[in-house]
């Protein structure tokens, strides 16, 4: 095969090929008498290889050192392995095509919300709080949706559902909680109310809830978000919670 019928069965360009002679990572065939270089069949497996490692997010100079330890291994080994790469693909393939679905769905039924797609658990909790997570029933509910939303795309599936419990569990006070904290928006830390909402909040949190916010990252946009006093009650009802299992 010429440079650009091997570039062509791989999905690469030519360029790309000679990228990788030039570091080293595919080594150069046998040229033919006119000049040309001749691929076979281990070149192309070869630089299918690092086409998929470079897919998985490894730089170069990484894909050089898994080749190096690959050096020796039977060209069965490596085909099985890349076709096994593939069996992967087409599963991730298959379950994002299955969500598709389920987003499709629920935008042609008009179920998909401003602030979608979100996962099914966290759709599911959304329904559950109905009209009231929004800016004009309670603006506290409405940021609580905005950072679950958020949560739902950047934390891991298993903190994910822990969250969502948590919120789940509260849901049946959640118009009374969020009702409080909405009217701290305007008060002083030290107002009394902020202590009631503490109070209130804390009564429906369960004891695992109850941790110490560290600074930064996530918790920095939460509470950078909220007025003094709503964060104030936010951060005594975790202490509260945090006291009560102990």
């Amino acid at each position: 095969m010429r440079i650009g019928e091997v570039a062509g069965l791989v999905g690469v360009t030519p360029r790309a090929v000679r990228h990788y002679h030039r570091l080293g990572l595919l080594p150069e065939p046998a040229r033919r008498a006119n000049g040309y270089r001749e691929y076979g069949v281990r070149d192309a497996v070869l630089l299918a290889r690092i086409r998929r490692l470079t897919e998985l997010g490894l730089g170069l100079d990484e894909v050089g050192d898994v080749l190096a330890d690959d050096e020796g291994r039977e060209l069965v080994e490596v085909l099985e392995e890349l076709d096994a790469d593939l069996g992967r693909q087409e599963r991730v393939i298959r379950e994002r095509r299955a969500r598709l679905a389920e987003l499709l769905g629920e935008a042609r039924a008009g179920r998909l919300t401003a602030d979608g797609p979100v996962s099914p658990e966290l759709a599911g909790l959304f329904a559950e709080l109905g009209d009231l997570a929004t800016a004009a029933a309670s603006p506290m509910a409405a940021k609580d949706r905005e950072l679950l939303t958020l949560l739902d795309t950047v934390v891991a599936d298993e903190e994910r559902d822990r969250l969502i419990e948590l919120m789940r569990g509260a849901a049946g006070q959640a118009s009374e909680i969020y009702g409080r904290l909405d009217d701290l928006a305007e008060a002083a830390v030290d107002d009394p109310r902020v202590a009631e909402a503490a109070a209130a909040l804390a009564a429906v949190l369960p004891g695992e809830a109850g941790i110490e916010v560290p600074e930064g990252g996530l918790a920095d946009v939460f509470f950078g978000d909220l007025a003094p006093a709503q964060a104030a009650a936010v951060r005594h009802a975790l202490r509260l919670v945090a006291e009560r299992a102990r």
